[in-house]
């Protein structure tokens, strides 16, 4: 056997594991920053300046969801969307006018 199998058998596999250096160091900080640049990409996207248009959009989603869960009310979910998202913009609209207002 040569000297550093024998070194490694002798000190047991915790000495083998101590001295074994990492695969791919760099993967990780390089995952990690895409993932977070990822994420930005998305929140700012999604939520930019006006979080309550986010809010707004998930909560009439969940609406028109629990509308075509009740099988009778299909016909009601294709009217209700629009519907919901004609307010929800008309309400951006009246916050975008208010605070464009105070300033």
């Amino acid at each position: 056997m040569p000297e550093t199998q024998a070194a490694i058998v002798e000190a047991g596999p915790a000495a083998a594991e101590a001295d074994a250096t990492p695969v791919g160091p760099r993967l990780a900080p390089a995952a990690a920053r895409w993932l977070r640049s990822f994420g930005a990409f998305w929140w700012d996207f999604l939520v930019g300046d006006t979080p309550e248009l986010l809010v707004g959009i998930l909560a009439a989603i969940g609406v028109v969801a629990l509308l075509v869960k009740a099988s009778t009310l299909n016909s009601v979910a294709v009217g209700a969307f629009p519907a919901l998202v004609v307010v929800l913009l008309a309400g951006s609209l009246y916050w975008a006018r208010r605070a464009n207002r105070r300033n």
